[in-house]
């Protein structure tokens, strides 16, 4: 009986509901509703809004605070490879251990590359130099901008592919010409780096020395294939350095975004290229190993020596530029 009260009075609930829905009930939901809508387009807008600003707020140090300890952490793992590797804790043999049964011909590319190596870092050096001399040239290879930037990137990829293109012969030709251009044109385009003066670009060439040997170190003491599996991994950070430091030429350092992508370039950059470094070096050796005496085509030391020649003048540039960031502090 109950429930058939209780049933019964829902019709009547509903018409009682329905009298007191009059035009000024109507009118009062309808500004709710859209004061509702207001408040959320206010706050998608204020969302939005925020986001731009956090990207273009005043920069802190956190990215680059963030950068120091990535490269310290690196670093760290970099020094226990050398000991682990260099003491000879691995169970594996090493191409330092398998050089003193190498043929003489795969030593003799290998100190082919390497010679390469030294006297590109020679010729770059010495061409930033005399650039850094003639105030005319230093005027042209100092400009900023797209054009510059674009001027710039073409020349040292279209010299560094025409030194490729050009097939490996003994004695002074083409291939060497074209290597002593390629050569030439990244000393032009470092040279502005000699603006930060004597003293800081010593220590930055004791680091690199430092570093290098380091990773050179690790990279033949370690297993003969222990880094060649980076070169995937490798490439997909040489993009993301690589869009970093273009979006870093044209956003201030001052905004969160710049520094985000300043702190990228510098301290992603070094770490990059030391994983190039060894798997470059270990490419030398793997390439001087099993490249065929029988081969048409020669083994090419210049075109192995462009890998770490790259890798050695990225990571001078980076570790002077830390420590100019850390001189004007």
């Amino acid at each position: 009986m109950y429930a058939t009260r209780f049933v019964l009075t829902l019709p009547r609930l509903a018409t009682t509901a329905k009298e007191f829905k009059t035009p000024a009930t109507s009118f009062v939901r309808m500004l709710a509703n859209d004061a509702k809508t207001g408040i959320g387009r206010a706050s998608h807008q204020a969302r939005r809004k925020t986001m731009k600003e956090m990207a273009m707020s005043p920069a802190t140090g956190t990215p680059f605070s963030i950068g120091q300890g990535f490269l310290a952490g690196a670093s760290a793992i970099g020094l226990g490879g050398l000991v682990f590797y260099g003491l000879g804790f691995s169970n594996e043999v090493g191409a330092a251990e398998k050089a003193m049964i190498w043929p003489e011909h795969v030593k003799q590319r290998i100190r082919d590359t390497y010679m390469y190596f030294g006297a590109s870092l020679g010729v770059t050096a010495g061409a930033a130099v005399a650039i850094f001399r003639s105030p005319a040239m230093m005027n042209i290879v100092a400009r900023q901008g797209m054009v510059a930037m674009g001027v710039s990137i073409a020349a040292m990829i279209g010299s560094g592919m025409l030194v490729r293109s050009i097939p490996y012969q003994e004695g002074f030709g083409s291939k060497q010409m074209a290597w002593l251009l390629h050569s030439a044109v990244i000393g032009a385009v470092v040279a502005p780096i000699m603006l930060l003066g004597g003293p800081i670009l010593t220590r930055a060439a004791w680091y690199t020395a430092g570093v290098v040997g380091g990773l050179t170190t690790v990279a033949v003491t370690a297993p003969s294939d222990k880094f060649l599996y980076m070169g995937g991994p490798l490439a997909m950070g040489f993009g993301v350095v690589f869009m970093a430091s273009i979006g870093s030429a044209f956003l201030p350092p001052t905004t969160a975004l710049g520094a985000g992508m300043a702190s990228i370039s510098l301290y992603g950059g070094l770490v990059l290229f030391s994983g190039f470094m060894l798997y470059n070096t270990q490419k030398i050796i793997h390439r001087a190993e099993n490249h065929s005496q029988y081969s048409m085509q020669k083994y090419d030391p210049i075109n192995n020596s462009v890998g770490i020649y790259m890798d050695t003048i990225n990571i001078f540039m980076r570790i002077a530029m830390i420590l100019a960031g850390q001189r004007k502090k």
